[in-house]
């Protein structure tokens, strides 16, 4: 199915011309007409907008953890928890030497696999490009992924890192965070593991609250007093 995307805001004209309006746009004559901030999409005979509130917008430098969920002759295709779709070059994994008749993509990365990619390239007017030419960057070999809302990624993070730091210091976890709202935790003790997706769990439901370094740190177990080296938020 092809569908046509782009970014829009109330008032954007969508579309012209016989077709039938379903969410978050109205219809004037011919037009058809936006009323959230959102993503528009035009698949078949129907248009409708998708709001951005609440989900991943990619920006361009951004971590994020994408799901492999298809290939091209030339890319990858992935899941980024976003209405938009990232794609990774053939060649960015391959290098320049890479030919679609001798190099079999799903040799290197196969449908669900899961991968750290930078945001190579975004302007909005096409799904954005990705990139694991990068430290770090490329498919995650083993992990259990949470996920928790993107706008709570921040607050997950901590000042100068604090939340995070604490939670992987009292787990031994080893924890990968995506701007996307996608997370990734490895750690050998089982019980880290549990502790540490149930405080980042924590984060995503009381991120509003005040004092929740204090309140993850009591969760978790840590006496008062350890990890102040770490600046609490």
């Amino acid at each position: 199915m092809d569908v046509k995307r782009r970014y829009v805001i109330p008032g954007d004209v969508i579309a012209t011309g016989p077709l039938r309006p379903e969410h978050n746009v109205y219809q004037d004559g011919d037009r058809i007409i936006a009323t959230s901030v959102g993503i528009s999409e035009i698949y078949e005979n129907v248009v409708r907008v998708i709001p951005l509130t609440g989900t991943y917008v990619p920006k361009t430098n951004d971590l994020i953890i994408g799901k492999v969920i298809g290939t091209s002759p030339l890319s990858w295709e992935f899941d980024i928890n976003s209405p938009f779709m990232g794609f990774l070059p053939a060649q960015d994994v391959f290098g320049r030497d890479y030919s679609p008749t001798k190099d079999e993509l799903r040799q290197r990365l196969d449908i669900g696999d899961l991968v750290a990619a930078r945001i190579a390239n975004f302007d909005r007017s096409r799904d954005p490009l990705l990139t694991v030419q990068d430290r770090d960057l490329g498919k995650m070999e083993s992990g259990q992924l949470v996920e928790i809302s993107p706008s709570k990624v921040p607050r997950l993070i901590g000042k100068r890192g604090s939340m995070i730091q604490t939670i992987e210091m009292a787990t031994k976890a080893m924890i990968t965070i995506g701007q996307n709202g996608w997370i990734v935790i490895s750690c050998e003790v089982p019980d880290g593991l549990l502790k540490a997706i149930e405080a980042i769990k924590m984060v995503d439901a009381l991120a509003h609250t005040p004092n929740l370094t204090e309140r993850v740190k009591s969760m978790l177990g840590v006496p008062a007093g350890e990890y102040n080296d770490t600046i609490n938020d």
